[in-house]
């Protein structure tokens, strides 16, 4: 079956009511598209895990799409606090898991290598331990010291930005990596929207920068400008304008709820918001090219 769809039908064939998701990424490369056509699609109930939160679970539990959050940090990066959610946290409207960015991961890897939880050496972060009966000691057989341990993640549908992939779903990503191999080596579902769709001869040429294999891949989307306002590594620059902007909207539910009337159930898609943002907003973010020396994978 042809993997390549459009992100409106793989959303709708691959998301549901109640499921796991894992919208992956770390600074640049976080799929906001795919969250917001989730938020159009009025999903519920959803468990909503990423080490970073970011804005996008902000507007997804804003638009009531959750019952918990699975996080390591939360917050507006470089901002201060997800107001949403600690919001919702705060008043019990929202069950949570917390963990350590590297307690995250390792659930993850956990998830990936089919392992029923995985070790970890102890931290200074003692409280997490308290707050979250999921994370253990146990004694290691070989040491007879003891270890943390966290269970495995195996999100029902992990959600993947890259900068480009052919129509098998094989990807490249680069910039700054974060959990996309391992959430999408541990999910039951993958979808991938990419900036550009390429030949599989432009995969084929570069390796060891295919971080996501295809035969992984549940179905394919192309969705240029997919990130913003986060960036994406080589296309456009991430929007610190919003940021901050997010941070006095989301204060004020009247005008959270005037945001997602306008910006994410106003718009059809991610080209109609990009049309909707304007000439200007594109060549402000605009980045110049940086090409890498070339690399020789065959010689004589």
């Amino acid at each position: 079956m042809p993997k390549l769809t459009s992100l409106q039908d793989a959303i709708a064939q691959h998301v549901h009511d109640g499921d796991m998701v894992y919208a992956a990424g770390f600074t640049h490369l976080i799929p906001f598209a795919a969250g917001h056509e989730i938020i159009r699609q009025r999903r519920k109930n959803l468990i909503l895990a990423r080490a970073t939160p970011d804005l996008i679970y902000d507007q997804m539990v804003a638009a009531g799409c959750a019952q918990k959050v699975i996080f390591s940090y939360m917050g507006n990066p470089g901002v201060g606090s997800l107001r949403i959610v600690r919001s919702a946290i705060e008043k019990g409207e929202l069950d949570w898991e917390e963990y350590s960015h590297f307690g995250m991961i390792s659930r993850l890897q956990a998830g990936a290598a089919g392992l029923p939880f995985m070790p970890m050496n102890q931290t200074a972060a003692t409280d997490l331990e308290s707050a979250n009966p999921l994370i253990q000691r146990v004694t290691d057989p070989y040491s007879g010291r003891e270890v943390i341990v966290v269970p495995a993640l195996t999100p029902d549908v992990a959600i993947v930005h890259a900068q480009r992939a052919d129509a098998n779903g094989n990807a490249h990503l680069w910039g700054i990596i974060g959990e996309q191999k391992e959430v999408a080596f541990a999910a039951k579902r993958v979808i991938l929207t990419a900036e550009e769709i390429v030949d599989e001869s432009v995969i084929r040429s570069d390796p060891n920068r295919t971080m996501i294999p295809g035969f992984i891949v549940s179905a394919v989307c192309h969705v240029p400008g997919a990130a913003h306002p986060s960036y994406a590594q080589g296309y456009y620059d991430r929007d610190n304008e919003f940021y901050l902007a997010w941070d006095k909207i989301s204060a004020d539910p009247a005008l959270t709820q005037a945001y997602l009337d306008e910006w994410v159930y106003g718009v059809k898609d991610r080209a109609e918001y990009w049309q909707k943002l304007g000439a200007e907003k594109l060549t402000k973010l605009q980045v110049e090219a940086r090409v890498s020396a070339a690399v020789n994978y065959g010689k004589y």
